[in-house]
């Protein structure tokens, strides 16, 4: 399925949500077509104008937003003297959404989440139900403790020479098995000597454990310094607080979903991100559809962008 043309944005700006926080937001595609906002990955990744090429410019207003800190936002976590993430939950990221769709007088939206991005949809999708028209989750996590053990602690099984270099900076935590914790006090520290290979090191595991696809190539934005402190800042902050959820909370979230239609989209070799989560989801979601890419893993490729589009075309009759 081909893409569709990623057409420039024509508004666009930073909105204040409080708490001395201001978010980039941008909006492209048909003013006055089906609005649907996507939600980035990371945490701290920042939004893609590639993501726009999934929704037909002639249909879809298409909204996207930098989550506090990261991105365009101010002010931004990869500051070295920002490390006070007290107003950064996934509860003000929710918040955030809706202050952009009433600004921006919507009064529904679908919902597009990649990775991290899934775990914010549902949280969201859970807490405005009246305000999701449907939901497309691709690279679906839920940002459990089981999960985020997962990733950094058992993928060392994959990768054991790669883990035991990512390990080697925080090694206490090999024990108490709260990496992301240790990590976190390592990348809030002021001192760049501290704080910069800890990033380096956290952003290396990242492109490690991704990597179960033949061709893979490690994330260009890795190279930029204040990026990597971003990133690697805002996931372990999210991810040592297990997304500011309760371990059961967006899977019993999605029973409450009933018919809002999702579909859910996962590839069988995301190894990082096991295709068991997005199964129990549509175990308990009567709305949603999974459907399974059998060759490709965490960043998708091809087949899971022509189902992203695929989505999308038959929600926008809707």
């Amino acid at each position: 399925m081909a893409d569709y043309p990623v057409t420039e944005p024509f508004d666009g700006g930073l909105l204040d949500v409080g708490d001395g926080n201001r978010i980039w937001w941008e909006v492209a595609g048909n003013p006055n077509g089906k609005p649907a906002v996507l939600l980035h990955g990371g945490p701290g990744s920042g939004s893609s104008p590639g993501w726009r090429r999934w929704f037909d410019p002639e249909r879809y207003l298409i909204v996207q937003f930098d989550q506090r800190q990261c991105g365009r936002s101010k002010p931004h976590a990869g500051d070295s003297s920002v490390a006070d993430l007290s107003a950064n939950t996934t509860d003000y990221l929710i918040a955030d959404m809706e202050t952009l769709r009433t600004t921006l007088g919507l009064d529904r939206w679908l919902v597009w989440g990649g990775s991290w991005g899934t775990t914010l949809g549902l949280a969201y999708a859970a807490a405005h139900p009246t305000r999701v028209s449907e939901t497309i989750l691709s690279s679906v996590t839920t940002t459990t403790r089981r999960e985020v053990d997962w990733v950094t602690s058992q993928m060392g099984r994959v990768f054991p020479q790669e883990w035991a270099e990512f390990i080697a900076l925080v090694p206490e935590a090999a024990h108490t098995g709260d990496i992301a914790a240790a990590y976190t006090r390592l990348l809030r520290n002021p001192d760049p000597a501290v704080h910069e290979p800890a990033a380096a090191a956290w952003c290396r595991w990242e492109d490690t454990h991704v990597a179960t696809v033949p061709g893979f190539e490690p994330d260009p934005r890795f190279e930029d310094a204040k990026y990597r402190l971003c990133f690697a800042r805002l996931v372990t902050h999210y991810w040592a607080n297990t997304g500011f959820r309760s371990d059961d909370e967006l899977m019993l979230g999605a029973r409450s979903l009933g018919d809002i239609p999702c579909v859910l989209i996962h590839g069988r070799l995301d190894v990082s991100s096991p295709l068991d989560i997005p199964w129990q989801l549509a175990q308990v979601w009567p709305g949603s559809e999974l459907i399974v890419v059998g060759d490709e893993g965490h960043h998708g490729g091809d087949a899971m962008s022509g189902a992203i589009t695929a989505a999308a075309d038959r929600f926008a009759a809707s």
